[in-house]
């Protein structure tokens, strides 16, 4: 469904996506992207302060990305203007389910541009058992709602 600025009020949460790592998937995407050890070998793994593979950041970034543009909530961003305030409590292991939520924490319609308006979301990333594996703030701009002056006849 799609979500407009006025759609995604203050308080505004939900739960974007869902995604079930893999250890294939998780070394495939390091290898490329970050191929530090601990995401790349078991037994370099077992013996890292992770005690086993482990996903990147990276990787936990690209995923929430995926997961927002296939949120049934299609909020019609224009642009992202930040991440901010990510924190990594905990690492993905290579077997973890993870839930990725989101909640409206900033709500400003803009002054000069009445096309858009600016939202900060506050997301969380977490195991399936509640673990949080990582929070961030993201600020976007997102359309208005198409006037009906704007609407072709």
């Amino acid at each position: 469904m799609v979500h407009y600025f006025e759609d995604v009020p203050l308080g505004y949460h939900s739960e974007v996506g869902r995604w079930q790592l893999s250890t294939e998937e998780v070394v495939t995407f390091a290898k490329q992207w970050d191929p530090q050890p601990f995401h790349i070998d078991e037994v370099a793994a077992e013996a890292s302060v992770f005690g086993g593979l482990v996903a990147s950041s990276l990787h936990i970034f690209a995923i929430c990305t995926r997961l927002f543009f296939d949120h049934e909530d299609q909020i019609q961003t224009m642009a992202m203007l930040g991440k901010d305030k990510i924190r990594l409590s905990q690492p993905a292991r290579a077997t973890d389910l993870l839930v990725y939520t989101t909640t409206c924490t900033e709500h400003k319609s803009s002054a000069s541009k009445p096309d858009r308006g600016i939202i900060t979301l506050a997301d969380t990333v977490t195991r399936e058992d509640g673990e949080v594996v990582m929070t961030q703030e993201v600020t976007l701009m997102v359309k208005t709602r198409p006037s009906s002056a704007d609407k072709p006849i």
